[in-house]
């Protein structure tokens, strides 16, 4: 098995796609997750994207610009992003990381980022 599938998992739940991505990431393991993601958003419809980053450590700024530039591939498909991250340098780096994307940052609060997320579905 390799490295980027013990730190990420990435599943529907619903009409959300839910990508976790544990521990320290790299930046082939953000590929992995930007693949998975990329992969059912093609496949199933879905435009609303769950990122929970509530056990993912601090990652590098590599790590942060290799985001940005997957990000543009979200917007190819008018995705609505939440973020779930654990403090305020997760959320700075998240900003970072989606910037032009239509997303938002949730502090350690999984169910307002579902709530937020099918509020987004349904308007769409």
């Amino acid at each position: 098995m390799s490295e980027a599938n013990n730190n990420v998992w990435v599943e529907l739940v619903g009409d959300v796609i839910v990508a976790r991505v544990r521990g320290a990431p790299n930046v082939k393991v953000i590929h992995e997750c930007q693949e998975r993601v990329l992969a059912l958003l093609k496949d199933t419809g879905c435009r609303c994207v769950l990122y929970d980053a509530l056990e993912m450590d601090r990652p590098s700024t590599e790590v942060t610009l290799a985001q940005q530039e997957f990000t543009p591939q979200l917007l190819a498909f008018s995705a609505q992003i939440a973020l779930v991250v654990p403090n305020t340098t997760l959320a700075y780096l998240a900003r970072l990381a989606f910037g032009e994307s239509n997303h938002r940052v949730f502090y350690n609060d999984m169910a307002a980022a579902f709530a937020w997320l099918s509020k987004k579905s349904t308007q769409s």
